[in-house]
């Protein structure tokens, strides 16, 4: 019996001249660290969303820096989803591999990241290697994957770019990205214009030698592959940008007026930094680079008090580092933007690999109470708006807002619709009229808990910054009422902003039997597996949180509607079915204990941190499971 997925695939082909008209693909690029592949699928990604494709990248990156060549744990690489429609997520199962040698596709069989019927595109100068280790390597590992049901192709890739320069492994990437603009009818024109964009600081001989390599790769598969896919683009929008999530917090932070960025490197956040620095200064910002990560956020609030709303971006470790700063910010009342890019985790953790595991950290990670706003974008587009958004928030109500990233965002490219300048983004000069007489600097209004920012050098605005408990007018005070006012102030902070906030929208059916719930980089594969569920007649909806505090309104008369709710995340909870675990002591993913003591329902979950992206497919099935529906014509067969 033919599965779903291999009647889809029959369904969505068709053939026109010579060519396999597909929806979408997935498309792999595996090789060693250093040989480009990253730069080569991202170059690919960014050629076909240029010609109107759906496009999202999922970069595969190894934990070392510098990983031992030819082994599993140093395969690097990208997967770069490509379609006739919006892309939202990573996908299932690799269409096409192009490996560079023979070791790196094992990693990521054993991630079950291919399929029966996976095109493999080999490297094959391993063949004919004088190590005959090696040789032997290469012969067992072209028996395995035709075994596995993979169609294998040996390509010669080293011979052919000796033909243009003296060392294969610099520029095999480029004679592979001409391969692959073959195999996908990409544009060449783009394909050339976009080596010239990503050597434009280098030599001319440089472009040169890498257009010539591209041109190549595309002659070298037009003679010799006996297979061609055409995905034919959405007609193309008016004025796209393609980017990844650090470059659009990047590009957010300089739409929104932001003026100093502090920050000590850290993976995989620093990037933001990079993309920042190249048009930084011309616009009139400055990227500081402390000496560690108290430092940075230590430097972050000082520009803060001084009147120069500032960001600082991190992840999770230094997150932990930044702890006591952030308190501070939250007692002194400081406006203060931070980015926290996640990865996984406890300790040093995986920084290369994707986590949502900062959520309770964040939320509640300071001593004693210390409320702040925390935001989570879903998509690139969303986080250079959110940016924007955050800093408008930040300031109009005194209090740190943390934006959560994660790796999958940080990495993931995607075109969006150029975004429309607006001198609203920007936050009008603060007013530095003198201050009334009497005038106090925690002046808080009964109402709102808010009061008006002042600044070092405004005349009658001299006032003391202190992380002790203090009084409206700034002195330090351990008496019992000011405490407990000082502390109901900050707190009516989150609430008047919560009033600002409208419930979020259901994607689906208003009920049903199931309610996912996600937040972050998850929603693209949830949105997509509820669409897939539906259509198999399954009752199921989702719900997606961009503000984790304070939360949404309206969620426990939306769970209401529904026999299961149910979070999908990137973070740790224990199996139910696990040994030892039972009601009494099982731990639940991170939102899911949130809604559960915010809602007081019984909030299920499905997470787990592998450090990859969720596949659509496996939400899928777990919502089979929950409903105890078996579909094994949906079920994928590897």
């Amino acid at each position: 019996m033919e599965t779903t997925s291999e009647v889809l695939v029959k369904e969505s082909a068709a053939t026109r001249n010579g060519q396999t008209i597909l929806s979408e693909h997935i498309v792999e690029i595996v090789s060693d660290s250093g040989e480009g592949a990253q730069k080569a699928g991202q170059s690919f990604g960014a050629i076909s969303a240029k010609m109107g494709n759906g496009v999202w990248t999922v970069e595969i990156i190894p934990s070392d820096i510098e990983p031992p060549a030819r082994t599993k744990q140093g395969t690097s690489g990208i997967s770069i989803r490509i379609g006739s429609d919006t892309v939202t997520n990573g996908g299932d199962e690799v269409d096409l591999v192009v490996a560079l040698n023979e070791v790196a596709p094992y990693s990521r069989i054993e991630q079950d990241a291919y399929k029966k019927g996976t095109i493999i595109l080999i490297e094959n100068m391993w063949a004919g290697h004088d190590d005959p280790a090696i040789r032997e390597s290469y012969a067992n590992a072209i028996k395995d994957f035709r075994k596995f049901g993979f169609i294998v192709y040996e390509i010669p890739m080293a011979k052919e770019c000796l033909k243009y320069v003296p060392d294969p492994k610099r520029g095999k990437n480029m004679w592979v990205l001409g391969m692959l603009c073959y195999i996908y009818n990409r544009d060449m024109q783009i394909a050339k214009d976009q080596i010239c964009y990503i050597f434009k600081k280098k030599p001319q001989a440089v472009i040169d030698s890498n257009i010539q390599l591209l041109n190549a790769g595309y002659e070298w598969a037009g003679k010799n592959l006996d297979f061609q896919f055409e995905i034919p683009p959405l007609k193309a929008p008016e004025g796209q940008v393609v980017m990844n999530g650090n470059e659009a917090l990047a590009l957010g932070v300089l739409s929104a007026g932001i003026e100093v960025c502090s920050m000590y490197p850290i993976t995989p956040a620093t990037s933001v930094s990079h993309a920042l620095a190249e048009s930084f200064e011309k616009a009139g910002g400055v990227v500081h680079q402390a000496e560690d990560e108290i430092a940075a956020i230590g430097f972050a609030i000082g520009s803060s008090y001084s009147g120069k709303t500032a960001l600082t971006v991190t992840s999770g470790p230094g997150l932990a580092l930044k702890t006591e700063f952030i308190g501070l910010a939250v007692m002194a009342e400081v406006p203060l933007l931070i980015i926290d890019v996640q990865r996984g985790g406890p300790s040093t953790g995986m920084p290369t690999k994707g986590e949502q595991g900062d959520l309770l950290a964040v939320t509640y990670g300071q001593a004693g109470d210390a409320p702040k706003i925390v935001m989570a974008p879903s998509t690139i587009e969303e986080c250079f708006q959110f940016v924007i958004l955050a800093r408008q928030i930040t300031e109009a109500f005194r209090t740190p807002v943390v934006l959560l990233s994660d790796t999958n965002l940080a990495s993931g490219v995607q075109p969006f619709t150029r975004p429309k300048l607006n001198a609203g983004w920007m936050a009008p000069p603060i007013d530095q009229s003198p201050w009334k007489t009497g005038t106090k600097p925690y002046d808080w209004d009964g109402q709102s808990g808010i009061s008006k920012r002042p600044v070092p050098g405004q005349a009658g605005g001299m006032y003391t910054l202190t992380g002790l408990t203090h009084n409206s007018e700034g002195k330090v005070s351990y008496l019992p009422e000011v405490n407990q006012k000082s502390t109901e102030m900050r707190s009516r902070k989150l609430a008047a902003f919560s009033h600002t906030l409208k419930p979020p929208k259901i994607y689906g059916d208003e009920s049903g039997d199931i309610l996912l719930v996600g937040w972050g980089s998850t929603r693209g594969a949830i949105e997509e597996a509820i669409d897939r569920a539906r259509k198999l007649g399954l009752k199921a909806s989702s719900i997606h949180l961009h503000f984790l505090s304070p939360m949404e309104p309206g969620l426990k008369d939306i769970f209401s509607r529904f026999k299961k709710v149910m979070t999908v995340e990137i973070n740790y909870s224990d199996d139910a079915n696990a040994p030892l675990i039972n009601d009494d002591n099982r731990r639940y993913s991170q939102l899911a204990m949130m809604l559960r003591a915010r809602t007081l329902v019984d909030v299920d979950c499905f997470s787990n941190v592998f450090g990859q992206p969720l596949k659509p497919r496996n939400i899928v099935e777990r919502v089979q499971r929950e409903l105890k529906i078996e579909n094994s014509e949906f079920r994928i067969q590897n």
